[in-house]
């Protein structure tokens, strides 16, 4: 056993997935001590955030004792609490690196993280042998059939026991277990994205980006998140999340003037926080990331510059409230990204194809001028949500928007009006008190520029604005 060495974890390159550890283990005349499992430390070196929920140990008292090559549903991190082992791992998985094998000794100061479908197995090198293991699914009878099994013996494989298994201590069991050519390859989950809300704008700029190889698709109807009977076939209850690598939840009740009536106040936390309270709870137990939509009116837009993501709630009207609600809800989780968007604008009914119309029909507009932010187009939105997956950037808040200087709505609408071919004058800028003079509407936040920095901060530059309008325009 090595003491005092720096935490390092390293890829084994035979079988996808696994990572050999090497510990740190503090010594002195009274013994020694380790961290087993750190997190943190651990998650920063790139070991998968697995989520374990049970911790098993194995005692073995004599030398030789070794236990059978079991590939199992779930991934485990293993290590040896005293003793040493010589460690066999065999990928069980379907796919071009069934049968490929690797092997290691282990003792206090190593330790070795194995993806499920792989076949776990050792044998102790030690009289006195704790084998520690943990799993991020709970055990249960029920599961035992979805084992896949290898003999200890098998020719393809010809692991090099230390200990011949003449003369080793095996169970019956193990024995009997079958050659490599018999053994069906375990199916590992595709671990697809689950995209939640597909019909939206966000959503079909999600189905354009991704292939149905890569996510499944579910709209609001078929993932019903505000059922409340479990049973229902369209329940959350029905969906087995930890099948996924992660959730993204695009769907949202977005009728902002509607949810400050009776009935729209109902829908709205509803959808925007009851909702995604059940769905967060779900991907928390599961163990699976969270992509999370929300938007500006969580501010009150009052606060002068690049609004910040760690700034306070103060939602003006009840949508602004119902998301602000939504993210406490997925904040306490996890694995989580929020990530806060403003002015979308994608396929489908939004402000710039109203505009267009509006230039269209001759119809001289009167737009808001003091409401300033930026535009936030589907596909960009889609890529940065992806690319806050595929990096594995630390979880958190991500204002995401288009960049550029910031544009009033009468900005945007004589941009429009002009791609049509009709005059810029034709617009003519009021404030937001004059507009909604004498109509029911709900409350606008005045400023609702982002602070760009954090998501840029990932590696990810937004497309500027008015790049991305044009582009838009000249489709």
């Amino acid at each position: 056993m090595e003491f005092s060495q720096p935490l390092t974890i390293t890829p084994v390159p035979e079988i996808p997935g696994i990572f050999l550890l090497k510990l740190p283990v503090h010594g002195d005349n009274r013994g020694w001590f380790k961290e087993n499992w750190q997190r943190e430390k651990m998650l920063a070196l790139g070991l998968p955030d697995f989520g374990p929920v049970q911790n098993n140990i194995s005692f073995n008292d004599k030398t030789g004792t070794t236990r059978g090559i079991h590939a199992e549903p779930w991934d485990k991190y293993i290590s040896v609490a005293t003793g040493r082992i010589f460690g066999a791992w065999v990928d069980l998985r379907e796919g071009d690196s069934f049968g490929q094998v690797f092997t290691a000794e282990l003792d206090p100061s190593t330790a070795i993280y194995v993806p499920r479908g792989v076949g776990n197995s050792y044998q102790t090198l030690e009289d006195n042998t704790a084998y520690v293991y943990l799993v991020n699914d709970h055990w249960s009878a029920a599961k035992q059939s979805e084992y896949t099994f290898l003999n200890l013996a098998d020719e393809t494989a010809a692991i090099q026991w230390p200990i011949p298994l003449s003369e080793a201590e095996l169970s019956a069991k193990d024995e009997a277990h079958p050659r490599l050519a018999d053994v069906t390859p375990m199916k590992v989950p595709s671990q697809k994205y689950l995209v939640i809300g597909s019909n939206g704008q966000l959503g079909r700029a999600l189905r354009v980006a991704l292939t149905e190889d890569q996510a499944v698709f579910t709209t609001r109807a078929e993932l019903d998140l505000e059922q409340q009977d479990a049973d229902a076939a369209n329940s959350l209850a029905q969906w087995n999340l930890s099948d996924f690598a992660a959730v993204i939840n695009a769907a949202a009740y977005t009728a902002v003037d509607a949810a400050e009536t009776a009935e729209g106040r109902v829908a709205a936390w509803a959808a925007n926080a009851e909702a995604v309270a059940r769905l967060a709870k779900a991907c928390a137990v599961a163990g699976v990331p969270l992509v999370h939509v929300s938007t500006d009116y969580v501010y009150d837009g009052a606060a002068s510059g690049e609004l910040p993501e760690q700034g306070h709630f103060a939602p003006l009207g009840v949508y602004g409230q119902s998301k602000a609600a939504g993210e406490l809800a997925v904040s306490v989780t996890d694995k989580h990204y929020i990530v806060r968007t403003s002015w979308v604008i994608g396929d489908g009914k939004n402000f710039v194809e109203t505009m267009k119309q509006l230039a269209g029909r001759g119809i001289e507009p009167s737009v808001v001028s003091d409401q300033v932010g930026r535009l936030t187009f589907t596909e960009d939105l889609a890529a940065a949500i992806l690319h806050l997956l595929n990096s594995k950037a630390p979880y958190g808040i991500y204002n995401v928007s288009n960049g550029g200087e910031p544009w009033s709505w009468a900005d945007i609408a004589r941009e429009a009006f002009e791609a049509e071919g009709v005059s810029r004058d034709a617009v003519t800028g009021i404030t937001t008190e004059e507009y909604f003079a004498g109509k029911s509407a709900a409350p606008r936040p005045l400023n609702s520029a982002f602070d760009l920095s954090k998501i840029r901060s990932t590696g990810f530059e937004p497309r500027d604005q008015r790049e991305a309008l044009k582009a838009y325009l000249g489709d």
